[in-house]
């Protein structure tokens, strides 16, 4: 009998300690989980927060000042302007923003890129169609010494024959 009773206290113990470690590494998991779940959080309000102050930075941007009635804006007032709010920005925005703001050397240098192409095409259509008159002209020769004269047989078809037997 107590072989009996020590057999189930066992049974109850090995039991009880499974369930233990299984309580213990679903926690383990709950809380890796949790720290996860966390860092995403954190990640997410970062984002939000960076992207709230680029949106208030390119609102300001946005905004030009208006000259008074009258007045017309000074180039260079208007350039140190913008320069001014572009160094407000965040790093990544001041490099975006550099890279859409056309500067005036390069514009000009892409206009006479631009000039230039459309120069070169011109030229290739002319060459094309002289070079499709000169073919169509060499056809047109070509069919004219091949084909013979008409005038033979116009002669011929004019020209009375003369009948073999008299008409009586």
């Amino acid at each position: 009998m107590k072989k009996l009773f020590m057999l189930s206290m066992l049974i109850s113990l090995a039991v009880l300690s499974s369930c233990q470690k299984q309580d213990s590494t679903a926690e383990q998991q709950l809380t890796e989980r949790k720290a996860e779940l966390d860092a995403r959080e954190k990640a997410l309000v970062a984002r939000e927060k960076a992207l709230v102050r680029k949106d208030r930075a390119t609102a300001t941007i946005r905004k030009l000042p208006v000259p008074a009635e009258g007045q017309t804006p000074d180039a260079a007032q208007l350039k140190a302007e913008r320069d001014r709010r572009i160094q407000a920005l965040p790093a990544d925005a001041q490099a975006q923003m550099q890279g859409l703001i056309a500067d005036p050397s390069q514009q000009a240098d892409r206009e006479s890129k631009i000039q230039e192409r459309l120069a070169q095409r011109q030229r290739r259509v002319e060459e094309l169609q002289k070079a499709r008159m000169a073919h169509a002209i060499a056809r047109r020769a070509a069919e004219a010494s091949t084909t013979p004269s008409p005038a033979p047989f116009e002669a011929e078809a004019t020209s009375p024959s003369p009948s073999p037997t008299p008409e009586p």
